[in-house]
């Protein structure tokens, strides 16, 4: 029942989400509510359509732009989230959630893992490389066993796999702003006398 009204709250604020993104240029991926009384969270994660990431910047200012629209909202007495709760907001991640049915035709080739509202020939479970999308129809090649065509209405949650092809496939447009990495600070700093 706690995760029924949560899924509602999430389809709620979706809605009000999405124009606030897409004011500033990106894509909403997805808003999830989750956790319990008391440790309540509010998940968002959205994209730049061009590079699909985000970074800080971009997260600082859509957060500012769901505060400002839920702190009206709370102020005219129409809060839709009763009780505390953190805000997250994040770019997708290299092994990213797939809720929109572009993704599983954006992200063919790819490995991953669907979970089904229903099992289909005993299986709730399926994990492979996307084929791709004809309609509302989303292929797999399940490992182990064969291609499956599957309704997007059957997918209960789904999600790339970390591989090293999607690693590739994902590595930034652009490393501006990033720390330089120095392998040596991954050496263990170690007593030479305790070495044979």
């Amino acid at each position: 029942m706690w995760r029924a009204c949560l899924a509602d709250v999430a389809q709620i604020l979706s809605e009000l989400i999405e124009p606030e993104a897409r004011a500033l240029g990106f894509d909403l991926v997805r808003v999830k509510m989750f956790g319990g009384a008391g440790d309540l969270t509010l998940q968002v994660m959205a994209e730049r359509p061009d590079t699909r990431q985000l970074n800080i910047d971009d997260c600082a200012a859509l957060s500012r732009r769901i505060s400002d629209v839920l702190d009206a909202l709370e102020e005219a007495g129409r809060d839709p989230i009763k009780e505390a709760y953190r805000l997250e907001v994040s770019s997708p991640g290299i092994d990213r959630p797939l809720t929109r049915l572009a993704d599983f035709d954006v992200w063919k080739g790819h490995e991953a893992r669907i979970h089904l509202t229903a099992p289909i020939d005993g299986r709730k479970q399926l994990t492979g490389d996307l084929v791709g999308v004809d309609g509302d129809q989303i292929t797999i090649d399940v490992k182990k066993h064969k291609a499956m065509t599957i309704g997007f209405d059957q997918v209960a949650d789904a999600k790339l796999l970390f591989t090293d092809r999607l690693l590739a496939a994902t590595a930034p447009l652009s490393t501006e702003g990033a720390d330089e990495f120095e392998p040596e600070a991954l050496v263990a700093d170690t007593d030479p006398q305790e070495q044979d």
